[in-house]
C-alpha cells in the first residue's frame, strides 16, 4: 500500500483545516508516531502558545516554532502536524522538501471559521469573533502560496474525520505509485 520511504508525512495548513485530528488518525492507519508541533513547541518552552506570543512576541515565537520544526524534520519517520505557520518559512519548507512529503489541508473560510470561532487556545486568532472570518481571510491570501508549494493537496471538507484520512491516503498512494506531483483529492 503505502510506501513512505522513510519520510516524514508532514501536514500543514492553517489553523482549523484538521491537521491534528487528521494527523492522529492517519498516524495510526499507518502505523507510526504522531507529533504535533504546536505542542512540541510548548514543552520546548514551557508554556502556552498564547503565553508565548505573549511573552516573546511574534518574532521570537515565530524564531522558536522554526527550531522546533528544524529538529522534528530531522527526526524519525512519523505524522507530524505543522503548527499553523510554520510552514511559510522559507528554512522549514526547504528541510520539509528534503526530509518528509507534505499534505496541505485546505480548508475554505466558512470551514475554518466553523472550526476556530470560540478556540481561546489559538494566539494568532485571539480577539473578537466578529473579525476571525476577516483574519482568517487574510490568512488564506498570505498563506496559500506557500502552502500550494506541498506534494500533495487535500480539500478538507465537513465530514468524518475517518472519511478526510481516508481521502489523504489515497492521495499518498497516488503520489507513489501513479508519480502524481501535487496530487488532489
Amino acid at each position: 500500500m503505502i510506501n513512505n520511504e522513510n519520510k516524514i508525512i508532514l501536514l500543514v495548513g492553517l489553523m482549523g483545516s484538521g491537521k491534528t485530528s487528521v494527523g492522529k488518525r492517519l498516524a495510526q492507519k499507518l502505523k507510526l508516531p504522531f507529533v504535533d508541533g504546536d505542542r512540541e513547541i510548548e514543552k520546548a518552552a514551557g508554556l502556552s502558545l498564547v503565553d508565548v506570543l505573549k511573552c516573546f512576541g511574534e518574532e521570537e515565537y515565530r524564531a522558536g516554532e522554526m527550531r522546533v520544526m528544524k529538529r522534528l524534520l530531522n527526526g524519525s519517520p512519523c505524522v507530524l502536524a505543522s503548527g499553523g505557520g510554520s510552514f511559510v518559512a522559507k528554512t522549514t519548507r526547504e528541510l520539509a522538501k528534503e526530509n518528509a512529503l507534505t499534505i496541505w489541508l485546505k480548508a475554505d473560510v466558512e470551514t475554518l471559521y466553523h472550526r476556530t470561532a470560540g478556540r481561546k487556545h489559538r494566539p494568532f486568532l485571539m480577539g473578537a469573533d466578529s473579525l476571525l472570518k476577516d483574519k482568517l481571510e487574510s490568512y488564506i491570501k498570505e498563506e496559500y502560496p506557500y502552502y500550494s508549494e506541498a506534494d500533495i493537496v487535500v480539500e478538507t471538507k465537513n465530514e468524518r474525520v475517518e472519511h478526510t484520512v481516508s481521502r489523504v491516503v489515497r492521495a499518498i498512494n497516488d503520489f507513489y505509485f501513479k508519480g502524481k506531483k501535487n496530487a488532489q483529492k
